[in-house]
């Protein structure tokens, strides 16, 4: 996946010029750069995202309701406002009961009508508290934890998705959860700042027990931390979770009992919908078995306690105020940084699209996404995949025999634009006007009998696991194919009437991104038809992992906020994507130029256009408490570090700008890191 934003972002001509001779130039109308952003203090050949964005970072203010604030951010806001619109016109009229059009406007009504909300106190949330209340036997707690699937983060959650080694069938999977907080890190590091943020979460869980009434509520958030913790201490790595290997492993419900005793799985599984399954994976075994000795160990009555902080938190949002401000004080101000919360309306776009987002999406691109522009985008990506082709073949380092096995996969991508040809159905979802929590609930448990509904059954190829209003893009690799969403495709990512050249520097590399996915150290672990199985050979896969060692190296070296390293392997598949998607793209845009030499547009070869398109797409500022998140969760490395860690590897950024020893971003030509 190219950006994280769920949310999610992805040289012949030899010249010594700098970026300061032609800041303060304005580009023509459709060059698709922003001259204006750029920083004339800057030497391009020290520091190529500051170059492109060093004054848009200096003037620009992240806004008070944002965790962080650029390009990426700025086309989700457009969405949500496009959708906003599509969205009030539906709640401006009366709508004929039971259709799409009243469940949207009447799902997105109740959300945003906080005065309601407001005065039914905690009303709305009474049932599930009294489902808690009513956990009084290990059976129960299972039964409850099962169908809780789609509304709760259990600590063993399940879900659906093709078998790693029989991709065309759908298979259950159980995966690790139940935190409060964002990572396991936050409860088990010593890090001073992580450390202030779990004193946070206990101040944010008394409030939380003091506002549903509680008679000792310091007490009770105490005991949900310790809890939390040793849930915390049983999860696996983020690392360990990015290898599939490590995390398939086929079982049957017996094998699963065996394995992890203590806990009631028949019941659990039964309960969340997926009685009768033959198999599941279990993702991370030992998880499941410290987990199973937790739910045993461990008594009902602090489960309650437990679940019911977890329902309050994850609902507050539905909630009287006094909870959705708590909530944001601890998410929002101490985990992000942001100042104010996000507008109620845009929130409410987010919950409409979680709950109906190919519904509202079939109006979107009906009004935003021109027929043009997937015929445009075919073109393109056909382009980048023809260059892929070509980049496997040139490898030095990979025998005939893998080159063979990797062109099989590459040609059987499979290509999804804008939006699907065939769309979801709402029908079975019931909403109600003016039941904001009851219809999220209803939502998620509607969503969840669809995911579970697919468990043994043929896998839907056509499925997306996007909305086409979502900024990003993504790579599957059982269904071995790319993804690129409606609203990912417009300026500055993708502009039809813009220069090729930043075209293929920003649209390009995404697209290289996104391809270069299914031969990252993750992806490049399933072959064409999404099957988990090893088609290197053992001499061509060490010479990989070696090289992605030198990437894990550069990338550890870089220290976005003070005292705090990237995890080079944590980002390497992201990093992977990034170096092998600039790659592409650019070999991608010097094809496209058929042998013509590109124009010079206000002093700009076409290949400095390509990479100050490049950079200028990562222009993005961020905010100290969120750049701590990220750096713990999140397998993208910071925008800064995404612009520069990739040029700096690459010839035609050092032929374009003409790069020399002494330059911050000089790199020696056998020290380049060059994978596909």
């Amino acid at each position: 996946m190219l950006a994280r934003h769920l949310r999610s972002r992805l040289l012949p001509l030899a010249s010594a010029l700098l970026i300061a001779a032609h800041a303060a130039v304005a580009a023509p109308p459709g060059s698709g750069l922003d001259p204006a952003g750029f920083d004339p203090a800057v030497r391009v050949q020290d520091d190529l995202f500051g170059a492109a964005n060093g004054v848009w970072l200096q003037k620009t203010e992240i806004p008070g309701d944002k965790a962080e604030y650029g390009v990426w951010v700025l086309l989700a806001d457009q969405s949500d406002r496009r959708v906003r619109a599509i969205i009030e016109a539906l709640t401006a009229k009366p709508q004929k009961a039971g259709t799409v059009e009243q469940k949207i406007a009447a799902f997105y009504s109740a959300f945003t009508d906080t005065k309601t909300i407001d005065r039914a106190g905690l009303k709305p949330a009474k049932a599930a508290l009294d489902s808690i209340a009513a956990i009084r036997t290990p059976a129960d707690l299972a039964r409850w934890l099962g169908l809780a699937q789609g509304q709760v983060d259990t600590p063993i959650g399940l879900w659906v998705l093709p078998d790693f080694k029989d991709p065309g069938t759908n298979r259950a999977v159980t995966w690790q959860g139940g935190l409060g907080m964002p990572d396991r890190d936050y409860y088990l590091k010593g890090d001073d700042r992580l450390a202030s943020a779990r004193a946070a979460y206990g101040v944010y869980l008394t409030k939380l027990a003091t506002l549903a009434g509680e008679r000792q509520p310091k007490a009770m958030a105490e005991r949900v931390l310790a809890l939390e913790t040793r849930i915390a201490q049983a999860h696996w790595t983020k690392v360990d979770n990015r290898d599939p290997g490590k995390i398939y492993n086929p079982m049957t419900q017996e094998d699963l009992a065996r394995i992890a005793p203590g806990f009631d799985w028949p019941v659990f599984i039964a309960s969340g919908g997926l009685a009768g399954i033959d198999r599941l994976s279990v993702s991370q075994p030992s998880t499941a078995t410290e987990i199973a000795k937790l739910y045993g160990e461990v008594g009902l009555d602090r489960w309650r306690e437990y679940l019911k902080l977890r329902v309050l938190d994850e609902n507050a949002s539905v909630l009287p105020k006094p909870f959705r401000d708590a909530r944001f004080a601890f998410r929002g101000m101490v985990l992000t940084g942001a100042k104010v919360d996000r507008p109620r309306w845009q929130r409410g776009v987010a919950e409409v699209n979680d709950a109906l987002g190919e519904a509202v999406g079939q109006v979107y691109v009906a009004r935003h996404f021109p027929p043009g522009h997937k015929q445009r985008m075919r073109e393109l990506v056909d382009n980048l995949m023809a260059a892929y082709g070509a980049s496997i073949d040139g490898l030095s380092w990979m025998s005939p025999t893998t080159k063979a096995a990797a062109r099989d996969k590459l040609s059987k991508y499979m290509l999804k634009i804008g939006y699907p040809d065939k769309w979801r159905d709402f029908s079975g979802l019931e909403v109600r006007a003016g039941d904001a929590m009851g219809n999220r609930v209803r939502s998620g448990r509607f969503e969840w009998q669809r995911i579970a509904a697919k468990a043994g059954k043929p896998v839907d190829r056509a499925e997306w696991g996007m909305t086409p209003q979502t900024v990003n893009a993504y790579y599957n690799p059982t269904l071995n194919e790319i993804v690129f969403p409606a609203a990912i495709l417009q300026p500055p990512f993708f502009d039809v009437t813009a220069d090729d050249a930043v075209n293929y520097g920003a649209i390009g590399a995404i697209i290289g991104h996104e391809i270069s996915h299914g031969f990252d150290d993750k992806g490049s672990q399933f072959d064409g038809d999404g099957n988990l199985r090893n088609w290197w050979t053992d001499e061509d896969r060490k010479a990989f992992d070696a090289i992605g060692e030198k990437l894990v190296a550069q990338y550890e070296a870089y220290e976005p906020i003070p005292g705090k390293k990237l995890n080079g392997k944590l980002t390497l598949g992201e990093n992977i994507a990034d170096l092998s998607g600039l790659q592409v793209a650019y070999k991608a845009y010097l094809r496209s130029l058929d042998g013509k030499p590109a124009p010079v547009i206000d002093g700009y070869t076409g290949p400095q256009r390509f990479f100050l398109g490049w950079s200028q797409a990562w222009r993005e500022k961020t905010r100290d408490e969120r750049a701590l998140q990220l750096l713990t969760v999140d397998p993208h490395s910071p925008p800064r570090f995404r612009a520069n860690g990739a040029a700096i590897n690459h010839d035609g950024y050092h032929e374009a700008f003409g790069t020399k020893p002494g330059d911050a971003m000089w790199k020696p030509v056998e020290a380049r890191i060059r994978i596909w």
